[in-house]
């Protein structure tokens, strides 16, 4: 956590009370590897074929926000989408890794929202802008170590009513797939996050909406949305 107040550094064994600090995200990544069209429910939805190969797209750290903190809908984009994901922390380099050994590489998954401007992502042709506006990947609120990520319930609510629900079972590439096939292409730092894509239901937000991402055995995502006006 860190004060809100900029000017205030903090006391080492001191007590603040909670609206003076802000949550931070459980992991700062160098960058962060992502996959689309990876549940086979949201390529039904979409009436797409299954891919061959994982699709992936990167997003960057300065994206990252933690629990609490509010996504910005940027006045470029008329359409910002939720998408409700796992995500993977990689614990240490991963080069050239085996599907047989990626759980070595892993430390442990938290919850992800991959939010994006789906107009501009039409627009564009390519997804860089879509993905990228800073607040785009809020992360936490923890990493767990010890759940088992081929079989886990996935689910977002907006405004407390449930628009996605699917689980990890359904993933047409698994978490050690991508690992190793990801770590074919570029090493993985320690701190690296791998989201895994995001189930059918996918959804519009608008300023003043609460998004919540939750998944079995990790916890629940909180993030508010707030227009460029409310900064």
């Amino acid at each position: 956590m860190r004060l809100k107040d900029p000017f205030t550094a903090p006391e080492l064994g001191e007590s603040y009370p909670a609206e003076r600090l802000t949550t931070l995200a459980p992991v700062r990544p160098g960058k962060a590897v992502c996959v689309g069209l990876n549940y086979r429910d949201h390529a039904r939805e979409l009436n797409m074929p299954l891919p061959d190969e994982p699709i992936l797209f990167l997003k960057p750290s300065t994206a990252v926000i933690g629990p609490g903190e509010a996504i910005v809908h940027p006045s470029q984009s008329e359409r910002v989408d939720y998408e409700a994901e796992l995500a993977v922390v990689i614990k240490k380099a991963a080069r050239r890794v085996s599907v047989e050994r990626a759980r070595e590489y892993i430390l442990g998954y938290t919850c992800a929202n991959d939010v994006t401007a789906r107009d501009l992502q039409q627009k564009d042709g390519q997804w860089t802008r879509a993905k990228s506006f800073d607040t785009f990947l809020p992360l936490g609120p923890y990493i767990a170590t010890d759940v088992d990520p081929s079989n886990l319930s996935v689910s977002l609510y907006l405004n407390g009513t449930r628009r996605q629900h699917s689980n990890t079972n359904q993933l047409i590439f698994s978490v050690y797939e991508l690992v190793s096939f990801i770590s074919h292409i570029m090493t993985l730092e320690p701190g690296d996050v791998i989201l895994t894509g995001t189930p059918a239901g996918v959804g519009p937000v608008k300023p003043g909406d609460t998004v919540e991402v939750v998944i079995e055995g990790i916890g629940r995502l909180t993030n508010r949305v707030i227009g460029e006006a409310g900064l």
